[in-house]
């Protein structure tokens, strides 16, 4: 006889509108979702759902919106300590004054508490990912797996000694280190990640893209992200920026590049041909007035760009849903064109575009069954979201950090009813304000 008995779940979701953002853009408008085992069980309407799962842990998420978690394609997570510390100035100020200087004095104890706080903000902010450039990335790999997020890091490489491991030589060997301590670990894993091309040789350049293609892992660093950049590639190597890698070989489907500001056309096609991934930063680009990413340039040509928001010392915050909205909109008033990127397109960026940029692609970045369970839950049972025609529209132009009201990651819940579950702040605080003392 057919045995009649409900399927297990962990955690079933029920009576929420899904956006499963999937290749068809499904939404259930009455749905529901079962997570088992770290993934997505099942997706679909809520009374399937119900009449077929039983789980210990049910969410009402009625008046919600489920969706995957967001994804933080570029941060550098410990500069939370510097947050307000050098505004309002140009890039190479910024970075040279103040940034590095101020980067001397680090330990390891202020990267990983530096972290902690960023991991806490990107979770109650509806982040479930994020990419990260620093020093001391052994302890941003640690905050991330007790703050239970989903992490991509890599120790900052550069020509000069770093606080964290010296002589360059360290360096390399710390990162190679870093793969296989990680490797295979269902949270963290490690890029490598040369700063940029103003501070790193060819010759680091290239022994970095060697462990990238040893170990599969993905190559991040810093490109064409201004004017000024461009310039001093140029006069030091008679090339741009993207055609100093490409002449090196670093340009492929590996390549993360961070910024990518200014670009001519030729530089396009190379990192379309080459399937260069590319991480848009609109708000710190806009703030050291580094100028305007083409992004829809970009997107026309098929490369694959995803959103991050940089560092909190040029940002001044982690939050998806603002970075989502100056997106849509910087780029509509670039073009003068109210149509040239939708809200749609900018929600995928921080999804599915940052999960196929970070090596993810169909793991996450979308609501599907097999795939691991990243997801948030925004209340829409608000007034600057009431009415509700079109939900995308209100994630994208009228949700903000605060509505997120549950997050997911792998299956666990890290967040619900906007209590923290894997972090305490005070403890966070404590540490962070005797830092900045």
């Amino acid at each position: 006889m057919q045995n009649r008995g409900k399927k297990k779940a962990d955690i079933l979701l029920l009576n929420g509108v899904v956006l499963t953002l999937d290749s068809t853009s499904t939404v259930f408008d009455h749905g529901g979702i079962a997570i088992k085992g770290g993934k997505i069980e099942s997706v679909g309407p809520s009374d399937e759902i119900q009449s077929t799962f039983e789980s210990l842990e049910t969410l009402d998420i009625s008046g919600c919106v489920a969706l995957p978690g967001l994804i933080n394609a570029h941060t550098h997570a410990a500069m939370t300590l510097f947050r307000g510390l050098a505004d309002d100035l140009p890039l190479m100020d910024w970075l040279h004054g103040h940034i590095f200087p101020a980067e001397k004095k680090l330990t390891e104890d202020w990267v990983y508490w530096g972290t902690m706080l960023a991991c806490a903000e990107m979770i109650l902010s509806g982040t479930t990912a994020f990419c990260d450039m620093y020093l001391f990335e052994h302890k941003v790999a640690e905050a991330a797996k007790r703050a239970g997020i989903r992490a991509l890091v890599g120790e900052v490489l550069y020509d000069f000694p770093s606080p964290s491991y010296g002589k360059i030589e360290n360096g390399l060997r710390h990162t190679e280190l870093l793969i296989e301590k990680w490797r295979g670990d269902p949270l963290v894993s490690i890029a490598v990640e040369p700063h940029a091309l103003y501070t790193c040789s060819p010759d680091l350049l290239r022994k970095c893209m060697q462990i990238s293609a040893r170990s599969d892992a993905p190559l991040v660093l810093h490109l064409s992200e201004n004017e000024a950049e461009v310039k001093q590639i140029l006069n030091l190597y008679g090339r741009r920026p993207v055609a100093h890698l490409n002449s090196l070989g670093l340009l492929g489907p590996r390549l993360v590049a961070d910024h990518c500001v200014d670009l001519d056309e030729t530089d396009i096609a190379m990192l379309a041909e080459n399937q260069v991934k590319v991480v848009h930063n609109p708000e710190s680009n806009m703030k050291l007035a580094s100028g305007i990413a083409p992004v829809p340039r970009l997107l026309n040509s098929g490369v694959t760009v995803a959103l991050g928001t940089d560092g909190c010392a040029s940002n001044n915050n982690l939050d998806m849903f603002g970075e989502m909205d100056t997106c849509a909109k910087l780029h509509k008033v670039a073009a003068l064109d109210p149509t040239v990127l939708s809200a749609e397109t900018a929600l995928r960026m921080a999804t599915g575009a940052g999960a196929r940029a970070l090596g993810w692609e169909g793991l996450t970045g979308q609501l599907s069954p097999a795939m691991l369970a990243d997801l948030i839950v925004v209340d829409f049972r608000k007034p600057h979201l009431t009415p509700v025609f079109n939900p995308v529209s209100h994630l994208v132009y009228a949700a903000g950090a605060a509505d997120v009201r549950h997050s997911i990651i792998g299956g666990r819940l890290v967040m619900k009813d906007r209590m923290l579950l894997t972090l305490d702040l005070e403890e966070i605080f404590a540490h962070v304000r005797e830092f900045t003392a």
